[in-house]
């Protein structure tokens, strides 16, 4: 059977979106999105699930971290998930007399409005949406909650006291799914392809990277910018969406890698499961 990791405790979005890509893998939970990579890396699993966007809260940075710091990791395929967030508390407890809610940064910064509407509820970080749900469910204290999904309820046997608290309806998630080889979407059917890339310190870096793409018509579909580590030196983290067997890509590919410092090519897959 398939391992496959994701970042959390079981009833974490990121297992529904293991399970999305590769119904019949047994979820593999670690503590963080690094943790995924390396276990990927490592051949510890055969494969690991990061999420990389959200539609509210933005990108997920750790995650892009996590890819960039393992060399060894390629991206397979992608998923995007509904995030619809409940307030979950320990059973017979009443939204009225929880004073603290605990998730994830992310999750909390998705539900704003909710928490302005509840000024009497304090949002605490905690390192994963399920991983509070079962910290408030071993605690056992009406006064605790956790902001999470339906499934980590159903887990972690607890009371919905508040359902669907994100900002928006339509919230969504993107999944990127991590394994150690390549693989190659069929002609013509929806990819996308990830590069890593580092530029020289210097006026029009970006630019001259950006036009080779836009030279050949690519779609830059997303782009991300995160300190390397050296004083004001910086990796992107493109995201170019194509087609399968898309002719102008490896002329792209190869023209950034004449006028950046680093290129790396994450993968190229198609969009949508990979089955098996």
């Amino acid at each position: 059977m398939r391992r496959v990791a994701f970042q959390g405790a079981h009833g974490a979005y990121s297992e529904e979106a293991v399970r999305r890509l590769w119904p019949g893998a047994a979820p593999v939970p670690l503590r963080e999105n690094l943790d995924v990579a390396r276990a990927v890396e490592r051949g510890d699993v055969e494969a690991g699930v990061l999420p990389v966007e959200n539609t509210l809260a933005g990108s997920v940075v750790a995650s892009y971290d996590a890819i960039a710091a393992c060399a060894g990791v390629v991206a397979v395929a992608e998923v995007v998930v509904g995030i619809h967030h409940c307030v979950l508390g320990v059973p017979g407890s009443a939204l009225a007399e929880v004073r603290v809610v605990e998730s994830h940064p992310v999750a909390l910064a998705q539900c704003g409005g909710f928490f302005r509407a509840h000024p009497h509820l304090e949002p605490r970080a905690s390192y994963d949406t399920a991983g509070a749900a079962e910290e408030v469910a071993r605690a056992g204290d009406p006064r605790r909650a956790a902001l999470a999904g339906r499934a980590a309820a159903l887990h972690y046997r607890l009371d919905v006291l508040a359902p669907d608290v994100e900002d928006r309806a339509d919230n969504q998630t993107r999944f990127v799914a991590l394994g150690r080889t390549p693989v190659t979407p069929a002609p013509d059917r929806p990819a996308r392809t990830m590069l890593l890339v580092e530029t020289a310190n210097v006026p029009g870096a970006l630019h001259r990277v950006l036009g080779e793409l836009a030279e050949r018509g690519l779609d830059l579909s997303k782009i991300e910018s995160r300190p390397t580590g050296d004083p004001w030196r910086y990796r992107f983290t493109l995201e170019v969406a194509h087609t399968g067997g898309e002719p102008a890509l490896p002329l792209a590919i190869e023209g950034i890698r004449r006028v950046s410092e680093t290129c790396r090519v994450v993968g190229t897959y198609a969009i949508g499961p990979p089955g098996g």
